[in-house]
């Protein structure tokens, strides 16, 4: 029987490739505040609800976000793990490039001082 969970790098690749539209990113940004249905998400947009939807898919598709059916509506929440994700490999990157540029501040200090 084969896995079928995705690789770290698979699923930070999605977080990061949904997080690569404004669209997104707004709705992403929107839920921070509190659940909403899938018209209170569209209202800001100038957009078609199936459009709406569809970006909300590549959301869902990610882990960025989760939709339940209340009734005729469809609610949608944050996901907040798969953001920890891409916080925590951002913050590597930062210390890892802080490091680094720190390293080349103190060999040019080194330099000019000689």
């Amino acid at each position: 029987m084969v896995d079928a969970t995705p690789s770290p790098e698979i699923e930070l690749d999605a977080v990061f490739s949904a997080l690569g539209n404004s669209t997104r990113r707004a709705i992403v940004a929107r839920l921070g505040s509190g659940d909403a249905t899938v018209s209170e998400l569209a209202a800001p947009f100038q957009m078609s609800l199936p459009a709406v939807s569809k970006h909300l898919t590549v959301l869902e598709d990610a882990g960025l976000i989760h939709r339940t059916r209340h009734g005729k509506s469809r609610r949608c929440s944050l996901h907040e793990p798969a953001l920890d994700t891409a916080q925590s490999w951002l913050t590597d990157r930062r210390k890892h490039w802080t490091a680094t540029l720190d390293s080349l501040a103190d060999y040019i200090e080194g330099t000019e001082s000689a």
